[in-house]
């Protein structure tokens, strides 16, 4: 037997507008229908029906997570700082990580992740192979102090995330792991009801090698992914490569030197040129731990500070102000070369191939340099990525034009290798008898942002439009508002949870017929049952929410329908 959840007892407020700082679909839907509560910018309070949603989607996981041998456990959300001082990430994290001191000055940080505390864990329990592999996982709450809090629950401060750790022997083992998660990852979203893709990614913070991203295409998606419609590659814009082809150098004239007074940016000095922006050479200046590094990038094309950033981790990379040019003769501000730059790191995106041939900053001022040829005239230093993903560019795997569309990140699984292993000596006993490092995998799913990317995804102009796995009820009774109505109704929903349907009645006095049908829509229950104008007949009217079908039938023919 189930309990009837009767709206007249429930604690569920519906509102008719849209919260006025609202700018997604769930940020407006799951506060208009009572779902959850804003408490402060970036930290939300989960209502009665909202909780139910919640626990619905972590019990989806658990059920995959126990199904591929993990074991459940549950970590504090207050961490000691030393941990993660002796990972990097207690600065790698900058301002993104909440840090606290106890009563006697010691420092704490709150939870972002947990790599670091498992492997403590890890270490403590497990001494020989034989306690290996091990899948541990939790879900808990992660906290990020979030610079903007936006787009509802999708983007807090603190959020609701499962969080699961592979330990193996071998790299081998390690491979299974992924391979386990990743499957598991797969089922879960598909018994959620979401349409996603499974991207290459970067690793980022977490560290690592392998990593893929699972996304859920959404107009309110912070992500932006490629896609190939000619073959399967797709993957997150940070992970695109592009080949460095080198050309041949032979048969470009000398360096020649044009007067182009007034033109520092690319677009006066093409305009100047009469030439198109790609013949150009764009040099941005950037601070890499404080020391000047240029990025040369075709002069149409923008740098991704953000690849950038994640080539260069864990150094800091900003963008140079006025003052830093102070003292430096060797740069000129907007006419800026990598020819003749001794003095400072050159960095630039595989499209800067040797023997390619540019218009660029002469370092000197209102001065610009035809024919810089790479490899003949300047010599790069690194070569990476760095470029912003435009839609059309070549898919890496095919050559076809790449698709960009926007997308909300609901999982993201790493192949850490011993990097955590390596920071805490994790070691168990080998077959021989002689130590062995452990080999990690990291591997996340955001609980709370899995709830918010349904609603993108699949609410529609009336309300939320939930999935049976995850419906906080299987039918939502309306009793259309007379004495009648309202016996028929409840008397049916005593039946049916009697016989385990979950049900949601709405048997509030003194509320309108119409609003009441306004808040089953915008609630977002499967299945809508009316007891209306023919319940002396013994008839009510079900109705599917998703698509809006409905039909009247009898009471014995619904119950049936509904305990099948």
């Amino acid at each position: 037997m189930v309990q009837v959840q009767r709206m007249s007892r429930l604690m569920v407020k519906t509102l008719r507008d849209d919260p006025a700082d609202a700018e997604t679909l769930n940020h407006k839907l799951l506060v208009r229908a009572g779902y959850v509560r804003r408490t402060a910018a970036g930290i939300w309070t989960w209502l009665p029906l909202g909780k139910k949603v919640y626990e619905n989607v972590a019990r989806v996981v658990r059920e995959e997570m126990d199904a591929i041998g993990g074991q459940e456990v549950l970590l504090p959300a207050l961490l000691p700082k030393e941990p993660y001082e002796a990972s990097g990430r207690y600065e790698e994290y900058g301002d993104l990580l909440f840090r606290l001191k106890d009563r006697k000055g010691s420092d704490y940080l709150l939870g972002p992740t947990h790599e670091e505390i498992f492997t403590q864990v890890v270490k403590d329990q497990c001494s020989s192979y034989k306690d290996l592999p091990v899948i541990l996982y939790q879900i808990q709450t992660k906290y990020r102090d979030e610079a903007r809090p936006r787009a509802g629950v999708l983007r807090g401060r603190e959020f609701q995330m499962k969080d699961s750790y592979s330990f193996d022997a071998s790299d081998e083992g390690l491979a299974e792991a992924y391979a386990l998660h990743r499957a598991a990852y797969q089922r879960i979203f598909e018994r959620l009801g979401l349409d996603y893709r499974i991207v290459s990614a970067v690793s980022g913070a977490m560290g690592g090698s392998a990593s893929e991203e699972f996304l859920a295409p959404a107009p309110a998606g912070e992500d932006t992914f490629v896609d190939c419609p000619e073959c399967d590659y797709a993957a997150n814009t940070e992970a695109v490569t592009f080949a460095l082809k080198p050309v041949s150098a032979d048969g470009h004239a000398a360096v020649e030197e044009l007067d182009t007074p007034d033109t520092p940016t690319i677009e006066t000095l093409a305009e100047h040129l009469g030439v198109p922006a790609s013949a150009t050479l764009k040099n941005l200046l950037v601070k890499v731990d404080g020391e000047i590094v240029a990025v040369g990038v075709p002069g149409d094309r923008e740098v991704d500070l953000g690849k950038l950033g994640e080539h260069l981790a864990p150094a800091e990379v900003e963008l140079v102000t006025a003052e830093d040019f102070e003292g430096r003769d060797d740069l000129v501000r907007g006419y800026v070369g990598p020819q003749g730059l001794e003095k400072v790191r050159y960095i630039a995106d595989p499209r800067v191939a040797p023997g390619t041939s540019w218009i660029t900053g002469a370092n000197k001022a209102d001065t610009h340099a035809r024919n810089v040829v790479c490899g003949r005239d300047f010599e790069v230093d690194d070569y990476f990525d760095v470029v912003v993903v435009e839609a059309g560019d070549p898919c890496p795997a095919c050559g076809a034009g790449l698709k960009l569309d926007r997308a909300i990140e609901i999982g993201h699984i790493f192949q850490l290798g011993r990097k955590y292993a390596d920071t805490f000596q994790l070691d168990v006993l080998g077959q021989n008898g002689k130590p062995v490092r452990v080999t990690m995998g990291s591997y996340g799913i955001g609980v709370s942002r899995a709830v918010a990317a349904l609603v993108e995804q699949t609410a529609d102009e009336q309300g939320l439009c939930w999935s049976k796995e995850i419906a906080p009820a299987d039918v939502h009774i309306v009793a259309a508002g007379k004495a009648v109505q309202t016996e028929l109704a409840l008397d049916v929903a005593e039946q049916l949870g009697a016989a385990g349907v979950r049900v949601l009645v709405d048997d509030r006095a003194g509320v309108s017929p119409g609003v009441k049908f306004t808040d089953a829509e915008l609630i977002g229950v499967p299945t809508i049952l009316v007891a209306g104008r023919r319940s002396a007949d013994g008839v009510v009217e079900l109705k599917d929410r998703r698509s809006g079908e409905r039909e009247e039938v009898s009471v014995a023919d619904a119950i049936a329908r509904l305990t099948a």
